[in-house]
Parts: structure tokens; sequence; C-alpha cells
């Protein structure tokens, strides 16, 4: 998705300055694939830890997975610098959660009773 909007379309992807920066953050491939990394190690964690802590992992980590995907839609949604960019980076944000929220909830070795 990053690579069609910003190669193929020309936008670009890019976020207001944190506090006492003066310009914008680009959102490159980099960033985009070591967020997707970090969330991907973070959730399966989670789920980790909860097998090990309940009989109701695969409820508690999809509940878990979408209040924290609502928390990511926070910082497109309150931070890009454009429509566009908003929109583009919220749908990245979706298109993450729409293949790791099912892969991992499928992976739960805990059966839900």
């Amino acid at each position: 998705m990053w690579s069609t909007t910003v190669l193929a379309l020309g936008v670009e992807l890019t976020v207001a300055p944190r506090s006492g920066d003066t310009t914008a953050q680009t959102i490159g491939p980099t960033l985009v694939s070591a967020a997707s990394l970090f969330a991907s190690l973070l959730g399966w964690a989670l789920l980790a830890l909860l097998e090990r802590r309940t009989h109701r992992a695969r409820a508690l980590w999809a509940s878990s997975a979408g209040v924290v995907l609502l928390a990511s839609l926070a910082g497109p949604l309150t931070s890009a610098t454009s429509l566009i960019a908003t929109l583009t980076l919220a749908a990245m944000h979706l298109a993450v959660a729409a293949v790791l929220i099912p892969l991992l909830a499928r992976t739960a070795s805990v059966p839900d009773a």
C-alpha cells in the first residue's frame, strides 16, 4: 500500500512534527515495516502470555487487539498533514490489523471454552 500510494501516485505521507521539531516526519518503507513487525511481535507476545494465564486467551487477545487497533488509528487521524495521508495511513493500520488479528487468533493453542 505504501509503494502504491507514494511511488505510483506521488502522495507524500507525512505527519506533524513532534514537539520541539519544526519539520514534518515523512513515513517511509522502513518505518512502515518496522512498525508492522513491532506490532506483530507485541501481539504474539501478548497472546503467548494470555495462553499461559487464562483459558480465554483467544477472546481476550482478540478484544485487546481491537482496542489497540482503535488506539493506533489516533496517530494518523490526529497527526497526518493531509487528507490523503490520513486516509492512506489509516488504511495501512487497518490492513496490518486485518492480517494480524485473524492470523494470530487462529494460532492460539488454548481453545476458548
